[in-house]
């Protein structure tokens, strides 16, 4: 998953990203950034929370936090892209009052196939 989240994501988008701890330990993580091209539009590229931490409703408090901050800055879409294959993302994102594509072939990049969501706030 390292691959996922380069360190420039860390390194340029810690202001627009969060984090969520316990107890002095890292309980999750949402990283994200308002579009410099679109004014409208803010991202969300990765989001993790521990083993122990799910199902607490941890996930949802992160894109909350999240949509109020992305608000605050005036936007008014966010957008989030996943593998076909990733079912608990495609369903989480659906509960969270996403739209969901359908597989976009070569999304990217040649055999790299995305679902990408998309939610007015």
């Amino acid at each position: 998953m390292a691959a996922s989240l380069p360190r420039l994501f860390l390194d340029h988008f810690f202001a627009t990203s969060l984090i969520a701890e316990s107890e002095g330990t890292l309980a999750g993580f949402l990283v994200g950034f308002h579009s410099p091209s679109r004014s409208d539009v803010a991202y969300i590229h990765f989001v993790g929370v521990a083993p122990t931490h799910r199902r607490t409703g941890l996930a949802r408090q992160l894109y909350a936090q999240f949509y109020d901050e992305a608000r605050g800055n005036h936007r008014s879409i966010v957008r989030a892209i996943t593998s076909p294959a990733n079912s608990v993302s495609i369903s989480y994102h659906l509960q969270e009052g996403f739209s969901a594509s359908e597989p976009v072939g070569d999304y990217d990049g040649p055999g790299v196939d995305r679902v990408v969501f998309e939610r007015r706030i």
